[in-house]
């Protein structure tokens, strides 16, 4: 299926098209939709790949991880967790290092046999070639995010010594700002008023960050989200993590909606909401594109898996539903 370039950074089925008006709800993801993650999860993500390979692992790699590693995994459908992310990138290098082969081509074969089942995939995949039971007991993953090392690692990164401290009760052992600082919120009050024209309280989200971590960086611009009705997957158990569709329905639900929009910007995204509509609970996807840093591929992918709907931007909603 070919979308059809409506106007600048909308991309539409238009054969499908003239449903959206139906719609009485509308649910967001957050990370890549309503907040740019390049330069807070994204860097994460590399740093603490860097950090592990060097002092756990002990191995020097000969390459950085990088946007087309981020989006090779996230492109599978079973990476919204960027933990998870971290951990098969860890475990991909780990193996090609013992394997004496190259790492770059190894990481992309991994990611070639990867599939929405996430981490389990990659192990399957990686450990059919060579034993990585030395990294995996060092990093104790998945395990709790309390007790991980890997999710210590990375949460230190991220958040931060002031905001980790706060949040976990424990000394961080960076000392640098952490990455969330970073976040690019996307999201503003315009945009929202302009939604609650047409959803009124029916606007959610259905996100794989914490809600404390999403209070911190949208601020009182959470509050205008119906809560009651928002998942925030990080504090829910892993088996609900994306493509689960259960959190989405959950909100559905909850809403007592009739005919949804969801909102993201991944393949989790994408299989999510259509597992809800194979369910029985109307439900559209619309893509985002433009926080990704090849944009054009991200469009094909979305493009390739028949959306109907793929922006640039959240900032294009008002434009494409006519709330303007």
């Amino acid at each position: 299926m070919t979308l059809t370039k409506k106007s600048k950074g909308i991309y539409t089925d238009d054969s499908k098209i003239q449903i959206l008006n139906e719609l009485d709800s509308i649910i967001f993801d957050c990370d890549g939709v309503l907040i740019d993650i390049k330069k807070s999860y994204d860097e994460t993500i590399i740093k603490t790949t860097q950090y592990v390979l060097e002092h756990l692992a002990k191995i020097d790699s000969s390459i950085d991880v990088d946007f087309k590693i981020i989006d090779g995994f996230k492109s599978t459908g079973g990476f919204n967790d960027e933990v998870d992310l971290t951990y098969a990138a860890i475990i991909s290098l780990v193996a090609a290092k013992k394997l004496e082969k190259d790492q770059t081509d190894f990481v992309f074969d991994v990611i070639k046999n990867s599939d929405d089942t996430g981490i389990v995939s990659v192990e399957k995949y990686v450990e059919n070639q060579i034993n990585i039971s030395e990294i995996k007991k060092q990093l104790s993953y998945p395990g709790t995010r309390r007790d991980s090392p890997l999710y210590q690692i990375f949460d230190q990164i991220f958040y931060g010594p002031k905001l980790y401290k706060k949040l976990f009760n424990k000394t961080s052992n960076f000392s640098d700002v952490g990455l969330i600082e970073q976040d690019d919120v996307i999201l503003n009050d315009i945009l929202f008023e302009k939604l609650q024209k047409k959803f009124d309280s029916k606007i959610a989200m259905v996100t794989g960050r914490g809600k404390e971590s999403v209070r911190y960086s949208l601020k009182s611009l959470l509050s205008k989200f119906n809560l009651d009705n928002s998942m925030f997957l990080e504090d829910e158990p892993r088996e609900l993590a994306k493509p689960n569709p259960q959190s989405l329905l959950n909100s559905i639900n909850g809403m007592n909606c009739t005919f949804t929009l969801y909102v993201g910007d991944s393949m989790e995204d994408f299989i999510m909401a259509k597992r809800t509509s194979d369910l029985g609970e109307k439900t559209i996807f619309c893509g985002i594109m433009g926080t990704s840093k090849n944009p054009q591929e991200k469009l094909e992918l979305f493009e390739k898996n028949n959306a109907i709907l793929v922006l640039d931007s959240i900032n294009l909603l008002p434009k494409v539903l006519n709330l303007e």
